[in-house]
């Protein structure tokens, strides 16, 4: 069974910076997409990015958000810059067996998510 464990979250100072790590275990993903979707208090769970054989970004987060996967393909790294008090919300990482998708119901597997809080 994929399981999906992310790692990194913590509480930043605007302006700063976060990596973000997201890795599989129990299968390999090399093949797979692997993306991020972030939830605020009280909003619903928004795409963030997704990497499989391209990257995906959601349009109001390119520039500040990067993805990277490791040679084996089982991590899935996000690196946000110039964090701001909005950024603030837990980070879910998630899997699918196809191409990077920015529906959260297209995604198979899902990790329980990081804490991200930027105060301001």
């Amino acid at each position: 069974q994929v399981q999906l464990v992310e790692s990194g979250g913590g509480l930043v100072q605007t302006g700063g910076s976060l990596r973000l790590s997201c890795t599989a275990t129990g299968g390999s993903l090399s093949a797979w997409t692997m993306g991020w979707f972030r939830q605020a208090p009280g909003m619903e769970r928004k795409f963030v990015l997704a990497k499989g054989g391209n990257t995906v970004y959601a349009d109001s987060l390119k520039g500040r958000f990067t993805a990277s996967r490791d040679n084996a393909g089982n991590t899935l790294y996000l690196e946000i810059t110039r964090l701001q008090p909005e950024d603030t919300a837990v980070y879910y990482c998630a899997a699918r067996k196809g191409p990077p998708s920015v529906t959260s119901s297209e995604y198979d597997y899902w990790g329980r998510g990081t804490q991200v809080t930027v105060s301001s």
